[in-house]
């Protein structure tokens, strides 16, 4: 099945024409107009560095319902500790590029961090200079020590990608992030693609279908809370 390129005048394809493979189109660019167009749609960007943009929307959606985070006993004991700090949105590119960097950062399935790249970086920075664009912060002391950063219109938060560097650093700050939707009345957090490592912090596979209803419901139910979230 041939992959269509981006209409510049009627924009995306339907997401119901996407391959098997969840990949809608191609070509276009990472502007904030059509990265916030796209995920409006249920639409996110995942490439390599050198490739042309790609642009995806998968039959099998992976979501965190605010409440069905695993809390498990270590982390229990993790959250109790209360050993990291947790910020909003004071170092973001810091946080990306950390991401960009994490060994184990395989959110999406690929290779630790190859699909963030400067034409990336410098998008989704793009996004948060306008308020578009979130990063979590978690420190141990004064050491960026984990984070994560996401996309956020409506009521909707578009989960990205995220990183640690100390035990349970990225969790903490997930979890930190999901009471702060919890009490802005947010549906799930949209972690894109399903995979074991999101299931084991309490994704679950959803429908596109079922998601164009969560978007449909959430996208609209309050202004976009525009950042910069610091406390």
């Amino acid at each position: 099945m041939q992959v269509p390129l981006i209409d510049k005048i009627n924009g995306f394809p339907p997401v119901t024409e996407s391959r098997k493979d969840g990949i809608l189109a191609v070509g276009g660019e990472l502007s904030a107009t059509l990265l916030l167009s796209a995920y409006e749609k249920g639409i996110f960007p995942w490439y390599n560095p050198g490739e042309m943009i790609m642009w995806w929307s998968p039959e099998i959606r992976g979501v965190i319902h605010l409440d069905g985070l695993k809390k498990h006993k270590s982390m229990r004991n993790e959250l109790n500790k209360k050993r990291y700090n947790v910020t909003y949105d004071t170092c973001f590119e810091k946080v990306i590029r950390a991401c960009a960097q994490d060994p184990r950062g395989a959110e999406k399935g690929d290779d630790a961090g190859t699909w963030i790249g400067e034409e990336m970086i410098e998008a989704y920075t793009g996004l948060h200079r306008i308020g578009m664009a979130h990063s979590v912060e978690v420190w141990l002391e004064d050491e960026l020590v984990g984070g994560l950063y996401g996309v956020s219109i409506g009521r909707m938060f578009f989960g990205e990608s995220m990183f640690s560097k100390s035990t349970n650093a990225s969790k903490v700050g997930l979890f930190h992030l999901a009471e702060k939707l919890k009490n802005w009345d947010f549906g799930p957090i949209d972690c894109q693609m399903m995979n074991s490592h999101i299931e084991t912090l309490g994704a679950v596979p959803i429908s596109r279908e079922a998601f164009g209803v969560v978007l449909k419901k959430y996208l609209t139910a309050g202004e976009t809370i525009k950042g910069p979230w610091t406390e």
